[in-house]
C-alpha cells in the first residue's frame, strides 16, 4: 500500500480500462502515426467500458468522503496527445482518476513503483511480466467476458499456486505428478507456503476490509484452486499464518472454474495457468499472472 494516507494504489492500462480494440487495429495494420491521427479525429468520441471498466468502478467506491482507501492511476503506452480521448473518456463516466503516466510508445511498468502501485493491470503481457519481475502484483487483462457492474459488494477471485503462493508446491506437480504432489502437500500440512506475487495485494485488501463491519463489508474475496483434500488443509494454515481472510475457499480437484467464478459473482480472477484463465474470460474478467513453472 501506498505511504500516502496508507491506500491502495492500482495502476491500469487503457487497453484494460477501455475497449480499444479499433484503436489498436488501426495501430497493428497501419503503424504509430495512423494510430495518432485516428485517435485525435475521435477524441471527442468516448470509449466504452473494457474489460476491468466495472472491477475499477467498484475499487473507486470503497472511498468516501473521509477515506481514500483507494486510488486508480493511468499508466498508458498513448502519448499525451493520444491520451486525449482517454482522459476525456474517464471524465465521461465519472472515474475519479486524476494522475497519469503517458509514455509515448515505450513501457509504463517503471512508474507503478514510483506511484507506489500495489497491483498492474494491462493489456500489454511484456509490460505485466516486467511489473513482476519489479515485485509488483501484476497481470494481463485478456479480452473477454466481464459481469455488468452491478451495485453491491466488490468480488475478487484467486487461484492458489504461483499467485497467492510460491509456485513450490505446483512445481512438484508437474515435475513428478498427482501422488508426489499430495504426499509433498501432506508432510508439509503445518508449514505456511511462501508467499507468492499477490500475496501483499490480499493483504491489502484485508486491511481495508477490516475497517468494515463483517456483516456488511464491500469486499469479498475467493481462493478457487484446483486442489481438493487433502492438499486443502496446507493453505488453510498457511492463510491463518498470514493472519489473511478469505470469504470463500473453493476446493475444486480439477474441476472447470469457469462456473463457480460465475456463481460467485467474479469481478475478476487472477490465475498462472493461461488454459483456466482462457474459459474462465468466458463468463467474468480474467487476468493472467505469467509467473511460476507454468509460464517458463
Amino acid at each position: 500500500m501506498s505511504q500516502e494516507n496508507n491506500k491502495l494504489v492500482v495502476g491500469i492500462s487503457s487497453r484494460a480500462l477501455f475497449d480499444l480494440e479499433e484503436s489498436h487495429r488501426v495501430f497493428e495494420e497501419s503503424g504509430r502515426e495512423a494510430y495518432c491521427a485516428y485517435q485525435i479525429e475521435h477524441e471527442e468520441d468516448v470509449l466504452e467500458p473494457g474489460v476491468a471498466f466495472g472491477l475499477v468502478r467498484k475499487l473507486l467506491a470503497l472511498n468516501d468522503d473521509r477515506h481514500e482507501r483507494v486510488e486508480v492511476i493511468l499508466l498508458s503506452r498513448n502519448s499525451a496527445d493520444t491520451g486525449l480521448r482517454v482522459f476525456n473518456s474517464i471524465a465521461h463516466h465519472q472515474l475519479p482518476i486524476t494522475r497519469a503516466a503517458f509514455t509515448s510508445g515505450t513501457s509504463p511498468y517503471r512508474y507503478v513503483g514510483a506511484f507506489g502501485g500495489d497491483l498492474f493491470l494491462s493489456a500489454d503481457p511484456d509490460d505485466v511480466r516486467a511489473a513482476l519481475s519489479a515485485g509488483c502484483a501484476a497481470a494481463t487483462i485478456v479480452p473477454g467476458h466481464s459481469l455488468s457492474a452491478a451495485e453491491g459488494a466488490l468480488k475478487i477471485a484467486f487461484d492458489g499456486d504461483a499467485v497467492l503462493f510460491s509456485d513450490d508446491a505446483e512445481r512438484i506437480f508437474k515435475e513428478q505428478g498427482l501422488a508426489a504432489f499430495t504426499a509433498s502437500e501432506a508432510s508439509s500440512a503445518g508449514e505456511p507456503l511462501p508467499g507468492g506475487p499477490f500475496k501483499a495485494f490480499l493483504e491489502a485488501l484485508t486491511r481495508i476490509q477490516a475497517e468494515f463491519d463483517p456483516a456488511d463489508c464491500p469486499i469479498r474475496t475467493a481462493l478457487v484452486t484446483s486442489r481438493s483434500a487433502p492438499a486443502h488443509e496446507r493453505v488453510i494454515r498457511t492463510l491463518r499464518a498470514w493472519h489473511i481472510r478469505i470469504d470463500e475457499a473453493l476446493f475444486l480437484g480439477g474441476l472447470t472454474k469457469s462456473a463457480f467464478l460465475s456463481a460467485f459473482g467474479a469481478d475478476i480472477f487472477f490465475d498462472d495457468q493461461a488454459s483456466h484463465i482462457g474459459k474462465a474470460s468466458a463468463m467474468v474478467a480474467a487476468g493472467h499472472v505469467p509467473h511460476g513453472v507454468a509460464n517458463e
